[in-house]
């Protein structure tokens, strides 16, 4: 069963995770790195699964939107270099798109339901 749904240890699971102390800045900015990273899943034929960003299963904490996009994939260099990359994008476009935003990256995470 979990081969079939793709949960560890036959896929990896990547929980990218972001916080805005705005409810529309964390949207955005969602809305921008899932469309980034669908564009290069697209165009480097990444054998990745993307979900779509939403809010956090708990949204809100002390006062900061929390929204999250989950990747399953089998995490190797490309995965590495696509994450690396992401990070570089989100920091040259965090102040044009959302003022006070943070990202962060987990790796099989025990709770990312």
């Amino acid at each position: 069963m979990r081969k079939q749904l793709k949960y560890p240890p036959f896929c990896d699971i990547i929980v990218i995770g972001i916080t805005a102390e705005r409810e529309n800045d964390g949207v955005q900015i969602t809305k921008y790195i899932h469309q980034y990273l669908k564009n290069r899943v697209i165009q480097e034929n990444l054998g990745i699964i993307l979900y779509q960003g939403m809010p956090a299963p708990i949204d809100k904490i002390k006062n900061k939107y929390r929204f999250r996009i989950i990747i399953k994939c089998k995490f190797g260099e490309n995965i590495i270099k696509l994450m690396e990359d992401m990070q570089e994008m989100y920091s040259q476009t965090k102040q044009a798109k959302a003022g006070n935003t943070r990202l962060t990256i987990d790796l099989n995470p025990n709770n990312w339901y």
